[in-house]
């Protein structure tokens, strides 16, 4: 009985997974369906599992109900998008001012050594794989906060959000501004300035710094990715 318990729990955890990096990875947008006999038959597991990952993900803001049934990958309305993104940069914010007390030396310089290097994808302005160090990047900073709990709620809302700051980051092209908000980061927490390392990680997370920046921000969000 425990040994099929498990087989149960470990099928749930792995459909859970899957489908979140599905949707962290632009795999699955916002509106598209979640179809459990193709995930069934793809996976060779029962619905039972699958449903138990469906509710986990709902839980956490990932996909929602249909009236007449079924689940999709959640919409936002801009209200909704630009309340978390707001609540994300907060939370970055602390995540760095917390990194800022208990960075230590080695993990400091693993920081920087990543900046340089990412320098070369700045003059190649090659957007993947900048998305790809500024997440390492910014994994640095959860680390040395010492505090997972804070890193999974950053995590969670990072997720939510991706697919919208992908796109508007992608659209608008800001490799070289991330990269010197970067640099303004690291000088914070190098020189041990708590309430400039909460400042600048939060003016790098949020949208725009400006009114025409925000507009240009929502201009470029596809209107169908967007709830009613």
């Amino acid at each position: 009985m425990q040994a099929a318990k498990s087989i149960f729990v470990k099928a749930s955890e792995k459909i859970h997974w899957l489908i979140e990096q599905d949707i962290k990875n632009g795999v699955l947008l916002p509106g598209d369906s979640i179809d459990e006999s193709s995930i069934a038959l793809k996976h060779k597991v029962s619905h039972t599992p699958i449903r138990e990952a469906l509710i986990k993900l709902q839980a956490q803001g990932l996909i929602s109900s249909l009236p007449r049934g079924g689940m999709i990958v959640a919409k936002m309305s801009l209200q909704q998008l630009l309340s978390l993104w707001e609540l994300l940069a907060e939370l970055e914010g602390v995540a760095a001012k917390l990194a800022c007390q208990r960075m230590s030396t080695s993990e400091l310089s693993a920081l920087k050594a990543l900046h340089t290097k990412s320098a070369r994808i700045v003059q190649s302005e090659d957007v993947k794989d900048w998305q790809e160090s500024n997440l390492l990047f910014h994994e640095i900073i959860y680390k040395a906060t010492r505090n997972p709990y804070l890193r999974q709620e950053v995590l969670r809302l990072r997720t939510v959000t991706g697919y919208y700051r992908k796109h508007a980051f992608g659209a608008l092209g800001q490799i070289k501004t991330s990269y010197e908000q970067h640099e303004e980061i690291i000088h914070a927490i190098e020189s041990r300035d708590i309430s400039q390392a909460f400042a600048a990680m939060n003016h790098h997370m949020l949208p725009a710094s400006n009114s025409t920046g925000l507009t240009n921000f929502i201009i470029n969000i596809p209107q169908e990715s967007l709830a009613a």
